[in-house]
């Protein structure tokens, strides 16, 4: 990918998919619809609430946050009172769930949102929030069948621990073969570019962090288990049925 796909300036190296509608990098497409209907066959509809997300969206989305039209959580995903922060807890705040635009792994199309559309009660928003994710909570078994099963497809978690700079997140999925060079690639002066010529609110004091943010928010993320990082795509894929996206858009890293 060249500096413009990897921070969401262009999308030349992904392709629109209809059946389950979604953005993905064009490598990840075979191994995607591949696990789709695999988790089909255990009686799960996995759908991407979230895909290839553009370098304006990560703008607007971190633009919204700042100005509190929508909410911010801290890492347990409780709401936090934006009134109680000044300008540097505010970033950081952000910085728990969202990341800086030309920052997001969404921009790579490697990284999805999943959920379990055929979990959902009639009627349900979903919050991609760790509590959704838990053995009791409704994608409760979509968790645990990702668990066992994404890693053979060349998928794993880049935020499955505290010791990532941003939140928990078991619904976020990353396709190793792409990321990673994506994120090798993702140099600091890059970064500072597209950040630089970005309209996001709080840029100046961005800018100033922007090493320590790199470091921590972008470079800080889980290594796959063997078995992702050793994912080629090189997968057939079944027949299982592909029913429409029932979410789409959700803010996330």
């Amino acid at each position: 990918m060249n500096e413009f796909e990897l921070t969401g300036r262009a999308r030349t190296h992904v392709v629109e998919l209809e059946r389950p509608r979604c953005v993905l990098h064009a490598e990840v497409v075979t191994s995607f619809l591949a696990m789709r209907d695999a988790a089909a066959e255990a009686g799960i509809d996995l759908v991407a609430a979230s895909s290839f997300r553009d370098f304006d969206r990560q703008v607007f989305l971190w633009n919204r946050k700042w100005s509190g039209e929508q909410p911010l959580l801290d890492r347990r995903g409780q709401a936090i009172d934006p009134a109680s922060l000044d300008e540097a807890r505010r970033v950081d705040a952000i910085l728990c769930w969202s990341a800086i635009p030309g920052g997001s792994r969404h921009h790579w199309g490697s990284d999805v949102d999943v959920i379990d559309a055929a979990a959902m009660p009639d009627g349900y928003k979903v919050q991609l929030v760790p509590a959704e994710y838990a053995a009791d909570g409704v994608f409760g078994r979509l968790g645990a069948w990702l668990e066992t099963n994404m890693a053979r497809f060349g998928f794993y978690r880049p935020y499955a621990s505290t010791g990532c700079g941003a939140g928990v997140e078991p619904w976020h999925l990353s396709y190793w073969p792409v990321s990673s060079a994506a994120l090798e690639s993702l140099s600091l002066p890059v970064l500072r570019a597209a950040v630089a010529s970005s309209a996001m609110l709080g840029k100046a004091l961005v800018l100033e962090r922007l090493q320590e943010i790199y470091t921590s928010h972008v470079l800080a993320v889980d290594q796959p288990s063997r078995g992702a990082a050793q994912g080629s795509g090189r997968v057939s894929r079944g027949t299982g049925g592909m029913g429409p996206l029932q979410a789409a858009g959700l803010p996330g890293t």
